[in-house]
């Protein structure tokens, strides 16, 4: 596996880079923003190790302008901030995993080789659960091939239910996702939303996919 850790303090730089190379991979480190995104954008590299605060630019900016520029590889991003909202920032800007500063190695090295066993098709921009295909590059929403309208906050719910297809999503964690995690948690807007979306995804079909488990949240699944 081939991995690029773009990191600006080189004592962290390199104690990564020390330490994958030690599992044989192959490691290039790169320490300015701008650089390391197009390194990213350029190179052949299996997994990005990104770090959120960079010279040149910042690491959120490179992790959404890589998304933007349909790279499709997993980015874990190092942060010295473990505030919830933080996370969840970098995470719907496109990060597949975090691992917060100061870290054991150990624990890095373990992500690390789960995002390394993950699936390819898993990096698709397209989320499918049935009939029902999601698009996260083109914002698209269609089932059995027609096209569902929906509002920002409709569709940033419904992915959140599809990325985890198939396991009940409490309330508190869609709120938390769709709307911030200084949202009013008692407010019953995820109620209000899932119900167009059920209007707008299921209605029409004799096959339903989004479900209510009662007391718990809400799953979508086939």
């Amino acid at each position: 596996m081939k991995i690029l850790v773009i990191e600006d303090d080189p004592t962290v730089g390199q104690f990564v880079k020390r330490g994958l190379e030690e599992q044989r991979w192959g490691v290039e480190l790169v320490s300015d923003g701008e650089e390391g995104e197009e390194r990213a954008a350029t190179g052949a590299f299996d997994l990005v190790i990104l770090d959120m605060r960079l010279p040149g630019k910042s690491g959120l900016d490179v992790l959404t302008a890589l998304r933007g520029r349909g790279f499709e590889r997993p980015v874990l991003v190092l942060t010295a901030q473990d505030a919830v909202d933080a996370k969840v920032s970098t995470l719907r800007a496109g990060a597949d995993d975090y691992v917060t500063k100061p870290f054991a190695f150990e624990e890095l090295l373990a992500r690390v080789e789960a995002l390394a066993r993950r699936p390819r098709a898993i990096a698709s921009s397209t989320l499918r659960v049935a009939d029902l295909e999601l698009d996260q590059t083109t914002r698209e929403v269609r089932r059995k091939g027609e096209l569902i309208e929906l509002t920002p906050k409709e569709f940033t719910v419904l992915e959140y239910l599809m990325r985890h297809h198939g396991r009940v999503m409490s309330r508190t964690l869609i709120t938390e996702y769709a709307w911030g995690y200084h949202f009013d948690p008692g407010t019953n807007i995820v109620d209000v939303v899932i119900n167009h979306l059920r209007k707008k995804i299921d209605a029409k079909h004799e096959r339903k996919l989004l479900t209510t488990v009662r007391g718990v949240g809400y799953v979508i699944k086939a």
